[in-house]
């Protein structure tokens, strides 16, 4: 992959004081009413369908190789935290999971294609990490120095992140006691692509916080809820930890737009590519069959009281359904009527 003519006028024309997010991502639904979302009529669709929705592809490339996954620890993180995530993301390959499953939930993403028909990689790896224990940048980062984070990493003088432009992906993850620009206020992670100017290469990244201290009750709906949502109880997470279980739905929406969307000229709904709606944007708090407005969807409840509508390879998860072009509706592997 490299940085066509447009993509290059773009980075030039970026300014290096503040960075705009191509997508920010909340989990918490829009709390309103949406009786197309509960009424079971004609359609067994309800789950953001729409005629009006027209998601077009801009002839950027997508991530049709192999696709390796490299993870930056910013802060202090518990080695059971960092295996719910791992399992996470090595579930999206694992083929033989049971239904429903997370590499099902992917196989709504590998229907993206790029302009020689090459479909989005079903090959999802886990690559090398790299811990930022001490706080390089403090415990208050701006969206600029989330890029100053991953240069940290791919230029450390021990064991440094490999430079993976063509179809490696850097996901920055933060503790629970950093707070990142524009967080719980307005989103849980986003991504965008490094400039080179700061970084030195041109590189997709995502970044995603964990909301255990700061706003659970927005960033880790369902499984905490806000103070305003009196009476309403949170549901069980299925890995015990709130704050990683919230984030997990988090990183599968900027994985997917990631792998479809790397360098914000691919596929997107709209005529804004610095304000696109993405694939995953369509489908906010939509986790199962009926889901939308408020309602997030049927989903499944373990032995335990758990919550979840994935089966990884050794975990469950929540995480939202994804916008599926060919039928213009959100859709994932727990639907009741696949």
């Amino acid at each position: 992959m490299h940085a066509g003519p447009v993509l290059l006028s773009f980075i030039t024309a970026a300014t290096l004081v503040t960075i705009t997010p191509v997508t920010g991502y909340r989990p918490l639904p829009h709390l309103k009413p949406n009786s197309s979302g509960l009424q079971l009529g004609g359609s067994k669709k309800f789950e953001g369908s729409s005629s009006f929705v027209h998601m077009r592809y801009h002839m950027g490339p997508v991530l049709t190789g192999n696709i390796t996954v490299h993870t930056i620890w910013y802060g202090g993180w518990q080695k059971s935290q960092k295996k719910i995530i791992r399992d996470f993301i090595g579930s999206i390959s694992a083929v033989n999971a049971e239904h429903p499953s997370v590499a099902g939930w992917w196989e709504t993403v590998r229907l993206y294609d790029d302009q020689t028909g090459a479909n989005v990689s079903g090959e999802v790896r886990l690559g090398q990490e790299k811990n930022d224990r001490f706080y390089s940048q403090g415990k208050s980062l701006t969206r600029l120095s989330l890029q100053s984070v991953i240069k940290s990493a791919v230029t450390a003088r021990t064991k440094p992140l490999p430079i993976n432009p063509q179809s490696g992906l850097y996901l920055v993850l933060t503790s629970d006691d950093v707070y990142v620009q524009d967080f719980c206020g307005q989103v849980c992670g986003f991504h965008y692509f490094t400039f080179p100017s700061i970084v030195g290469y041109t590189l997709p990244y995502a970044w995603v916080g964990n909301s255990a201290q700061l706003c659970p009750g927005i960033c880790a709906y369902p499984f905490a809820v806000p103070e305003y949502m009196q009476g309403v109880q949170p549901l069980k997470s299925p890995n015990g930890d709130v704050g990683v279980d919230g984030m997990i739905s988090v990183i599968g929406h900027e994985l997917a737009e990631l792998a479809t969307n790397p360098l914000v000229n691919a596929w997107y709904a709209g005529d804004d590519p610095v304000a696109p709606v993405e694939i995953a944007d369509l489908c906010e708090g939509i986790y199962g069959t009926g889901g939308g407005g408020s309602y997030m969807g049927q989903v499944l409840e373990g032995r335990d009281g758990a919550t979840y509508n994935m089966n990884g390879i050794r975990r469950r998860y929540l995480v939202q359904w994804v916008w599926n072009h060919i039928v213009s509706y959100c859709t994932g592997p727990n639907a009741l009527d696949q």
